[in-house]
């Protein structure tokens, strides 16, 4: 929400919280654009104040860039509107485009905040491999025709659990904080359809950060880089040194724990 309007929300009688599933394909991204650019805020909030009858500043777990999707992105709103939580997915998904949709709501108590409260994230990144493309995953999937080596990448992945400093991997525009994150799990696994599937959990993630990695990534995959040269790019804390950053198409914020 806007912080100039934060107090007039929060002195409204509810603190409705929402989990949402999205294609990113056709939105620049999660956050509030000004039209006639369009993110998904801008979609949701004008459908949930037909619902609610005020208007709606949503407070978002991550601000998640142009094109990417997700599974459990979890938004907040103060609202004085009534309709009872049991109700409101079923209400709003009437309105919403086929691209977004409610999958839970439940109210919080006043000082729950999707952003500030959340305690850990999961992003999955999907590959589609294969000598030719896949035209139903295209929108949905990386796709690399070289076949890519999974035990290589396992072991660069292990590099990157506990507390590190992920300066190279972080890309330039970001807010300013603290390089230091806790990845909790780094797997990449094959999945059905020639896919693999990578699944990062961590207190937090850089700017870019999920898809700098699987630049780097795919490169140890394919065997142009090594996994001591993985972990020499992490060590040297320069963006510089890691690859080009993974296409967002591939990028799912997956699960947040609060």
């Amino acid at each position: 929400m806007k912080p100039e309007h934060k107090d007039e929300m929060k002195a409204r009688a509810r603190n409705v919280c929402l989990k949402l599933a999205y294609d990113g394909t056709a939105y620049h991204g999660f956050q509030r654009q000004t039209p006639p650019v369009i993110a998904v805020q801008n979609v949701l909030e004008k459908k949930l104040e037909i619902v609610f009858g005020d208007s709606i500043e949503l407070a978002a777990s991550g601000r998640t860039d142009a094109g990417v999707h997700a599974l459990g992105q979890v938004v907040n709103f103060f609202t004085d509107g009534r309709i009872p939580v049991d109700r409101i997915p079923r209400a709003v998904n009437s309105l919403l485009p086929q691209d977004i949709a409610i999958l839970e709501a439940w109210e919080a108590d006043r000082e729950f905040s999707a952003r500030h409260s959340a305690k850990s994230k999961t992003y999955l990144y999907r590959i589609q491999q294969g000598e030719v493309p896949n035209p139903l995953t295209a929108r949905y999937a990386w796709y690399i025709r070289r076949p890519l080596e999974i035990e290589r990448m396992q072991q660069a992945l292990d590099l990157i659990l506990g507390e590190h400093d992920f300066s190279a991997f972080r890309a330039a525009g970001g807010a300013p904080m603290s390089p230091v994150r806790t990845i909790y799990r780094a797997l990449v696994e094959e999945t059905e359809g020639n896919q693999l599937l990578c699944t990062l959990h961590g207190n937090g993630f850089l700017y870019h950060m999920v898809r700098n990695i699987m630049g780097t990534l795919v490169h140890v995959g394919t065997g142009k880089l090594s996994v001591k040269d993985f972990k020499s790019i992490m060590d040297s804390r320069n963006r510089n040194n890691a690859s080009a950053t993974a296409p967002a198409h591939g990028l799912y914020l997956s699960h947040v724990e609060y």
